[in-house]
Order: structure tokens, then C-alpha cells, then sequence
């Protein structure tokens, strides 16, 4: 069977794209929510964090599902969405977006949470001390001394948005050169026999997560 480098490179250009907006997105959800929730306290907390953790444990397509209802042409936000934009939001590339940072926003926000409650609140309190405002405080306190769990947490993240599948199908589908991700066109290229091109796509994947977490080894040992 004929290699066809342009049907290779589509979803491998789709895929980064995705990630790479996904993943920014949910570096800076997941710091946002993992700053107020490493010292925060309040009564239902708990119930809050396993609300943010939930789609860390459910099937992939069960939250495809929620977010079809959510997002599509019914709900009051796909509603405002097509009446802005123009086009509905579902099977689009928003939505490949917004699958993948709903599904990897868990795995991003649990590492960094790790990191945050592991600095020493009495440096962050002396530093107040000294009349630290909330931005000082966390440029030069809190994420120098976490580096290694936000560097951990956005990586993760990044890998989480590129190998994302079953809420990317519901959600966006699988249209050629529109929304057509790595792990769908994995999926296609193994259904319709072509191996040849399942394989090109699969070691692309394990390449770019091998050089993510390559550079991540590397700034840890700085």
C-alpha cells in the first residue's frame, strides 16, 4: 500500500496544534485551581476537589457524552456559540480543544497540587511579612520551589492532550483535515487495514512524548 505523506502529516499538524492550546489552557486552569485549593479551607472541599478529579475516572466517551449535551445545538452555550461564531461548536476543532483539557485538566491539576502543598507555608508567611504582594509571592516563593511539579503537571498534561480519543470522538468526530486527531486516525488506519500508516502515526506519538519527557528530565537535573 502507496505511503501518503500528505494524508500522514494532516493529523500529526491537527494533533500539535490541539495539544500544544490544550495543554497551555490547562497549565493555567490547573495552577489556578491547585494554588486555592493547596490552602484553601472550606467546608465541602472535598466534594469540590472529587467534582475536578471526576473526569480523571470516567470513561472517556461518558464524558464525550456530557459534553455533547453541554456543548451541542440545545444546550444555552452551543446556542450562544453558533449565534457568535456562526457554526455550531460541535465537530469542530474548538471542540477537539475542549475535550482534550476537560479529560487531561485532572491529571495536570493533581501533580501540581502536589507540588504547591509541599512548600513550606512558613516561607510563603514570612514573605507576606515582608509586605510580599500575592504575584511577588508566587514568582519568587512558591513557583521556584514547585518548579519541578507545574514543569511535571504541564508535561502530563501536554501527553494526556495528544494520546486524548474517546471524548475527542464524540465531541469532534473524525473529519479529515478538520478534525481528524493522531489517535482517531490511528484508529481508522488500523480498521481499514492500512498498518503501514498506523505505524508512521504511532511512533510519531511515542516520539514527541519521548522528547517531552527527555526535556523534562533534563530541567529537573538543572
Amino acid at each position: 500500500m502507496r505511503f501518503d505523506w500528505n494524508e500522514f502529516l494532516a493529523p500529526v499538524g491537527l494533533s500539535i496544534q490541539v495539544a500544544l492550546l490544550a495543554s497551555f489552557i490547562v497549565f493555567i486552569l490547573a495552577l489556578a485551581a491547585a494554588r486555592w485549593m493547596a490552602r484553601a479551607r472550606f467546608i465541602g472541599k472535598q466534594a469540590v476537589e472529587t467534582v475536578l478529579l471526576l473526569p480523571l475516572v470516567l470513561p472517556p466517551n461518558v464524558v464525550g457524552f456530557v459534553l455533547l449535551v453541554a456543548l451541542g445545538r440545545r444546550s444555552w452555550i452551543g446556542g450562544a456559540y453558533e449565534w457568535l461564531i456562526g457554526q455550531p461548536i460541535v465537530f469542530t476543532w474548538a471542540a477537539a480543544v475542549i475535550a482534550a483539557v476537560v479529560v487531561a485538566f485532572p491529571l495536570a491539576y493533581r501533580t501540581m497540587k502536589a507540588g504547591l502543598e509541599e512548600v513550606d507555608a512558613e516561607l510563603e508567611d514570612s514573605a507576606r511579612s515582608q509586605g510580599a504582594n500575592a504575584r511577588q509571592l508566587f514568582r519568587w516563593i512558591t513557583a521556584p520551589l514547585a518548579s519541578r511539579s507545574l514543569l511535571a503537571g504541564y508535561i502530563l498534561g501536554f501527553a494526556r492532550c495528544l494520546g486524548e480519543f474517546g471524548a475527542t470522538l464524540m465531541i469532534a468526530g473524525n473529519i479529515p483535515n478538520r478534525t481528524q486527531t493522531l489517535p482517531t486516525a490511528i484508529f481508522v488506519a488500523v480498521d481499514s487495514g492500512n498498518l503501514n500508516l498506523a505505524w508512521a502515526w504511532a511512533v510519531t506519538m511515542v516520539l514527541l512524548s519521548f522528547l517531552m519527557l527527555l526535556a523534562a528530565g533534563r530541567h529537573s537535573k538543572r
